[in-house]
């Protein structure tokens, strides 16, 4: 099951690479949210191996699923693998430079299942996939323009 979605940013390439390599602003995210984030690599810089073990409630049940950085390459793009509980994914996360101060982002994840108590999870979500894709799609979207609007309170 693959969701994808493309927006374009006004900002410069290297830029918009950079706000997304804050790793620790999307830790500090996703415990604002609830969720539970522990890095779990030793690695000083930021390239392929940096993982973190994720816990979050996903449809009344908490879920753990460990998320690695794959693929590494600024300021084109980045991949993500991770898995869980018989779930698998990978996100793949792409810029390209339409000028030198807009870039196009294409987000992608690809989720598929190990167990069939996965498969049912993935099944579930078949059903509602149209409304899970437009939510996905304004999610994109609202993560594009606050990436936008951090831009232009630093510039």
């Amino acid at each position: 099951m693959k969701f994808e979605s493309k927006e374009d940013i006004d900002a410069p390439i290297q830029q918009v690479f950079e706000m997304l390599t804050d790793f620790d602003g999307f830790e500090r995210a996703a415990l604002r949210r609830g969720a539970e984030v522990q890095r779990v690599d030793e690695l000083e810089e930021i390239g392929p191996g940096v993982a973190w073990d994720l816990s979050f409630m996903m449809r009344g049940k908490l879920r753990n699923i460990r998320l690695t950085l794959s693929e590494y390459d600024p300021p084109n793009g980045m991949l993500f693998i991770g898995g869980g509980q018989g779930l698998e994914g990978q996100l793949v996360l792409e810029l390209v430079a339409l000028s030198r101060t807009r870039t196009r982002m294409t987000l992608a994840i690809e989720l598929s299942a190990t167990t069939l108590a996965a498969r049912l999870v993935l099944q579930s979500l078949k059903l509602g996939r149209s409304k899970i894709q437009s939510k996905f799609h304004l999610r994109v979207a609202d993560f594009a323009t606050e990436l936008e609007e951090r831009y232009k309170r630093t510039a």
